[in-house]
């Protein structure tokens, strides 16, 4: 969808589409491949990738708040090929492996 909103994020920042929790809780609305991610070199329209999970058609009208932007410092980072990682409290568990 097209939000007819077009920002420039500063260099050294993104932005992150994120959901609105209101229409999640009251209607199943919610954004695909949320936070969509926004780089300061971007310049175009903003576009959000909406899904109803709910049960009822939705209609969005012009106006209507269907996302938000949350603009955050990135860190620029240099990466380094090792041959082994170091060893971690948590080590390699993956999905539900600190907890229920």
């Amino acid at each position: 969808m097209l939000t007819g909103v077009a920002v420039q994020i500063p260099p050294g920042y993104a932005g992150l589409v994120t959901p609105r929790s209101g229409l999640a809780a009251r209607h199943g609305i919610g954004i695909l491949n949320a936070p969509g991610l926004v780089d300061a070199g971007y310049r175009g329209e903003i576009r959000v990738l909406i899904i109803n999970h709910g049960t009822e058609k939705f209609e969005i009208q012009r106006g209507d708040r269907v996302a938000q932007l949350v603009v955050v410092p990135v860190v620029s980072q240099e990466w380094v090929e090792v041959e082994e990682l170091k060893t971690s409290d948590r080590g390699p568990g993956g999905f539900g492996s600190t907890g229920r």
